[in-house]
C-alpha cells in the first residue's frame, strides 16, 4: 500500500502496520523534531521525507491508501494548560484535515490523548468531528484503547478511523480488552508501569519508573521505554543525520519514544482493517 506517515515520530503507526502484513509500495513521512526525522530514515531507509506538515501540496500525490497522524497533544493533555484547539501546536491537526481533504485516502486514522475528549468540556473534540465530516465521503469510529491491554503499561489513548465509502468500511471497533494470560504478558519482568509521558523537555519527565524487588525506585531504561511501547531494542537508539550515522542522546531518546504510538496497538487496529478490506 501507499503510506503518508504525519507527525511520524519514530514510525510507530509504520511499524505497526508492517507487523500486521502489510508492505509499503511508497512510504513518505513528515515530522519536524530533528531526531525523530534521523531515526526515521534510519529505521525506514525506503521512506521518503516530505517536509513538515505546513508545506505538503495534497497534488503531489495520487492514490494514497492511508494517512497516519498522531498530532500533537499538549494542548489537549490534562497535564497541560488545556488550550485545545487554539492552543499552536493542536491546531495543526488542521493541516492534516486538509491534506486528507486534498489527497482522499481509502483510510485514515488519527491518534490522540484521552484529555482530547474533554477539552474545552467536549467541544474540542466534537469540532474534530465535524471537521472530519465535513471532508465528506469518510464514515467514521473511534474508540478508546488502552496499552496495558497488549503490554504492561498505563496509557489511554483515542484512536479514530475515517473509512472513504466504497473502499473500506468502519468495523475495526470496538476492539475488546486482551486477557492478562496473552504471550505479551511475558515480554517484561516488571509490573504495570506508569504511563511514559510525551512532550516535555528532561529526562526525568520524559521517562517513567517502577519499584524493584526490594522496594527501590529507579527509572526505567531506554530499552524497557521502547519494549513499553512495542518497540524493538536500541531501535532509538540511532539516527541517520544527513547521511551521517550517530548515535541519539539518552534524553532524546526518552522524548521520542514517549511521544510515539504504541507500535502493538498499531497492529491490532491494522489486522482488523486488513480483514474487513479482503
Amino acid at each position: 500500500m501507499k503510506i503518508i506517515d504525519l507527525f511520524s515520530g519514530i514510525g510507530g503507526f509504520a511499524l505497526g502496520f508492517q507487523r500486521a502484513g502489510y508492505q509499503f509500495t511508497e512510504h513518505y513521512f513528515s515530522e519536524i523534531d530533528k531526531h525523530a526525522i534521523a531515526n526515521y530514515k534510519y529505521n525506514f531507509p525506503n521512506a521518503k521525507y516530505i517536509g513538515d506538515i505546513t508545506s505538503i501540496h495534497g497534488g503531489d500525490f495520487t492514490d494514497i491508501d492511508i494517512i497516519t497522524f498522531g498530532s500533537p497533544c499538549q494542548n489537549f493533555s490534562t497535564a497541560g494548560r488545556r488550550e485545545g484547539l487554539k492552543g499552536a501546536k493542536s491546531s495543526l491537526i488542521q493541516h492534516a484535515i486538509a491534506l486528507i481533504t486534498d489527497i482522499r485516502p481509502s483510510v485514515f486514522i488519527w491518534e490522540n490523548v484521552k484529555g482530547a475528549f474533554s477539552s474545552n468540556a467536549g467541544t474540542d473534540f466534537w469540532a474534530i468531528l465535524q471537521a472530519f465530516t465535513h471532508i465528506r465521503g469518510y464514515r467514521l469510529e473511534w474508540q478508546l484503547l488502552n496499552t496495558k491491554w497488549v503490554l504492561p503499561q498505563n496509557r489511554e489513548r483515542i484512536y479514530l478511523i475515517g473509512h472513504l465509502a466504497g473502499r473500506s468500511t468502519p468495523r475495526v471497533f470496538p476492539i475488546g480488552e486482551i486477557t492478562k494470560d496473552s504471550s505479551k504478558k511475558t515480554r517484561n519482568i516488571y509490573d504495570y508501569s506508569r504511563t511514559i509521558l510525551r512532550g516535555y523537555k528532561n529526562s526525568t519527565s520524559t521517562g517513567s519508573f517502577i519499584k524493584t524487588k526490594d522496594n527501590k525506585i529507579r527509572y526505567l531504561t531506554e530499552i524497557e521505554c521502547e519494549r513499553l511501547q512495542g518497540f524493538p531494542d536500541n531501535w532509538t537508539q540511532y539516527g541517520d543525520y544527513n547521511g551521517t550515522i550517530k548515535p541519539i542522546a539518552k534524553t532524546q531518546r526518552y522524548k521520542l519514544i514517549g511521544n510515539a504510538v504504541t507500535v502493538d496497538i498499531v497492529e491490532l487496529i491494522a489486522k482488523r482493517l486488513k480483514n474487513i478490506q479482503k
